[in-house]
């Protein structure tokens, strides 16, 4: 969940050396930037974007920054789905928008809503939608609080999220570029419920996921048998855990009910 500062500096030096040719403003931007790093702000902040699965998003301080792990998960999605003729997904937490997005580039006639509940992020996601002529219905909502905001009649083939899932004991082994520049909303649980958004995602499955339809998780590594235990315990069939290319513990797929 980090980027090292020696990997943003030789990014920046990257797009230095492979300029065609180096203007005094290109060199005092680039000093610039060094300027930025030093002080452990991300280069995705510092440019304001971020490249994801073949998309380039605008991000700021409001999204969490995309990344490859979270890939593996839309690899995933559009890999089982990708001859599916109609499809509904629903992303929670989308921030910049990434998965939503790159869910709908892959799977072009797939209906996608996404929601997250800061404001902030949302306009975001809609800026990198607009730029990318993407079609993504993104809305401003609280997922603890789905059973006021969900239509009784809202179904859908899938639903994903890259939830909060870091707990304050995980916080000492992070770099200070995540911890200062992040949002913490979008990375951070309480230690007495790691598992929260996980089990409320979970419950408003149950009611509206269509027959047939999965779940598809983004998880902590350290966590990956008790959420699994937690969607046994909500009825859900059919649960795979998978790697990443790390080969830590971090997607899950379930199904709630089979056709």
């Amino acid at each position: 969940m980090s980027y090292s500062f020696v990997t943003e500096k030789n990014s920046a030096h990257y797009m230095l050396s492979n300029a065609n040719e180096i203007t005094e403003p290109m060199l005092h931007q680039f000093l610039g930037i060094l300027g930025e790093l030093q002080t452990g702000r991300p280069i995705q902040h510092v440019l304001g974007i971020a490249d994801f699965y073949g998309l380039r998003l605008s991000v700021n301080e409001h999204t969490l920054i995309p990344r490859p792990e979270t890939e593996e998960l839309v690899e995933w999605i559009v890999k089982e789905h990708q001859n599916s003729e109609q499809l509904s997904i629903l992303d929670v937490g989308t921030g910049s928008g990434c998965i939503a997005l790159a869910l709908k580039k892959q799977l072009p006639h797939a209906k996608i809503d996404a929601i997250d509940l800061q404001g902030e992020a949302i306009k975001v996601a809609r800026a990198n939608a607009a730029h990318l002529d993407l079609s993504v219905d993104f809305v401003q909502a609280d997922v603890l609080e789905w059973d006021i905001f969900m239509q009784e009649n809202q179904q859908y083939d899938i639903i994903v999220s890259n939830p909060p899932y870091i707990t304050p004991t995980e916080q000492k082994d992070m770099h200070n570029n995540v911890l200062l520049y992040e949002p913490h909303s979008a990375l951070f649980v309480e230690e007495h419920a790691p598992l929260l958004f996980y089990d409320v995602i979970a419950e408003m499955g149950g009611k509206h996921l269509l027959p047939g339809g999965s779940l598809y998780f983004e998880i902590n590594q350290y966590l990956s048998s008790e959420t699994c235990n937690l969607l046994l315990k909500k009825g859900y069939k059919n649960i795979t855990l998978r790697q990443d290319l790390n080969q830590v513990d971090r997607m899950i797929k379930a199904s709630f009910k089979i056709i």
